[in-house]
């Protein structure tokens, strides 16, 4: 099997697993049934527009509302209005969309219905600083989470603590109407309340929790913020609150789901596949060492698995920044220089690591592809691939070995997407 060949396959996978997310299938799928009263749509995340548009498809009735996506391309709807915010890092738009978010539900009767469609990247566009603090608070919050090192799921514990609109309260906001929160998962174990800090779906942690995670992992935040974590006016709504009784939460598309379809499109190839885990986190550079170390131990002993093979994984893994020194990537990329710092040489392995949405971290790429020959072309362009690990800039080594992976937005959120070809 020729190099291109390899990585064809390999992008058959990324396709078969991001097109198992597919919005519109999902919502087609868990379409609620239609109210006595107005039906409102609100949303937040990378697949907002693309779920809105699919809703206004397969919706059999009058519709209103707005939902909020990422700055770039977005699906053009007819009745939902699709507003435009930062991500990672919030901005103004951000917070103005917030706003309206919470506005477009006041007012309404039991007879109504809100369908909530959020996806994975809500948290950073959807900026509501609780009163007292500022846009520029949050945001010095956000970049302090995301230099931490702290999994998905400790993240959003903060922030849904740290907000106006996360932890429930826009379902809260919402009351009495009833509300059908359609989620595509972003997170490991698909627990809704974590995907974008669960603007309309509550979860147990508490400000004592916020408070531990804080400090566990020495985020410098401002006396501000930890007097606002400190006060009553932190904590979010329980699940347990009579609002939310009628309320119902649907997960219609999971890194699991999509897992398994890049596995059933593997076998269809003459391929076994294997799924490692749905929901591995960790440190990306650890992660790809690990992954790596498995992939050599086939290739060298056909064991715990026989080749061919192609081994799967997703989960969301994280980059802890340290000092100011560091360059361009994502935590795909960063895992996947890790790997192929540690197969290279090695013949017979080669990789794909990418986001589902389509991009990973600040570039246009969704990942990169690796193979035991990959570090020797970095080399050959005059890269120092551990430097480059060093300073987390793993887009500008697979920029210059030829072998970023760029197929541009999906319109969909399952997360991380690993596939290891051993043959």
């Amino acid at each position: 099997m020729a190099l291109n060949d390899q990585r064809s396959f390999l992008t058959s996978l990324f396709e078969a697993a991001v097109a198992a997310a597919d919005p519109y299938a999902a919502i087609r799928a868990h379409l609620p049934s239609r109210p006595k009263g107005r039906t409102i749509v609100v949303g937040a995340g990378k697949a907002a527009s693309q779920m809105a548009a699919a809703f206004e498809r397969l919706w059999d009735g009058p519709l209103e509302g707005m939902v909020v996506a990422r700055h770039g391309p977005i699906e053009k709807c007819e009745r939902i209005q699709v507003l435009q915010s930062a991500h990672p890092v919030p901005d103004e738009a951000g917070l103005v969309a917030s706003t309206a978010l919470l506005k477009q539900v006041e007012g309404l009767t039991e007879n109504d219905l809100v369908v909530a469609l959020i996806s994975g990247g809500g948290s950073a566009l959807l900026p509501a600083p609780p009163d007292g603090l500022t846009l520029e608070d949050e945001i010095a919050v956000n970049k302090a989470l995301l230099a931490s090192g702290a999994p998905i799921s400790a993240m959003n514990v903060v922030r849904k603590h740290v907000s106006r609109i996360k932890g429930g309260r826009l379902a809260f906001a919402a009351v009495p109407a009833r509300v059908v929160s359609l989620v595509v998962s972003d997170v490991p174990g698909d627990n809704p309340a974590f995907v974008a800090s669960g603007p309309t779906v509550p979860d147990r942690s508490s400000i004592e929790e916020a408070r531990e995670i804080v400090s566990r992992y020495a985020m410098p935040l401002s006396e501000r913020v930890m007097a606002h974590l400190f006060s009553n006016a932190a904590r979010a709504p329980s699940p347990d609150h009579p609002a939310f009784t009628r309320n119902e939460v649907h997960v219609i598309a999971s890194a699991s789901v999509s897992l398994e379809a890049a596995a059933a499109r593997a076998r269809e190839s003459g391929i076994e596949a294997m799924i490692l885990s749905d929901a591995i986190e960790g440190e990306a550079r650890d992660i790809g060492r690990m992954h790596a170390a498995l992939a050599r131990e086939v290739a060298s002993r056909n064991r715990p698995f026989t080749k061919p093979v192609v081994l799967l994984s997703g989960g969301e893994t994280t980059v802890t920044i340290s000092g100011n020194n560091y360059g361009k990537g994502g935590r795909n990329s960063e895992f996947l220089l890790s790997l192929a710092l540690d197969i290279d040489g090695v013949t017979g392995i080669d990789a794909l690591a990418a986001d589902t949405d389509g991009i990973d971290g600040s570039e246009d790429n969704a990942g990169a592809f690796a193979d035991g020959a990959s570090v020797a072309r970095m080399r050959a362009a005059g890269v120092d691939p551990r430097a480059h690990l060093a300073r987390h800039d793993a887009w500008s080594a697979f920029a210059a070995s030829g072998d970023l992976f760029v197929p541009g937005p999906t319109g969909t959120n399952v997360n991380d997407f690993r596939a290891m070809l051993i043959r």
